[in-house]
């Protein structure tokens, strides 16, 4: 009993100790804490960004598709630059420059 005597009343309080332990288990230790509620707003705001770039992308790859699928230059020049491809009384020179290292 002495070494409640020494506790100030208002430390003592039943209600101020159920409150503060509520408080802790709400903003600590509860499914929807802060830190959690934090780590998904981060995670949803990356989620959105991550959804605006496929669908740009999405967008992009239809117009190609589009016009790979109407327009007979745009296959001929679609092949030339991504295979490599040339007509049989051409020479095709592959210039590369030297990528920067770091």
């Amino acid at each position: 009993m002495k070494l409640l005597s020494h506790i100030p009343s208002w430390l003592k309080n039943k209600y101020l100790i159920a409150g503060t332990a509520f408080l802790v288990w709400i903003f600590f230790f509860d499914p929807k804490d802060i830190p959690s509620t934090i780590n998904r707003i981060e995670t949803y705001s990356k989620l959105q960004k991550n959804e605006q770039h496929m669908t740009k992308l999405i967008v992009e790859t239809s117009k190609d598709r589009n016009l790979l699928k109407t327009n007979s230059q745009t296959i001929e020049k679609y092949a030339r630059e991504n295979y490599m491809m040339k007509k049989d009384n051409e020479d095709l020179f592959i210039i590369t420059t030297p990528s920067e290292s770091k």
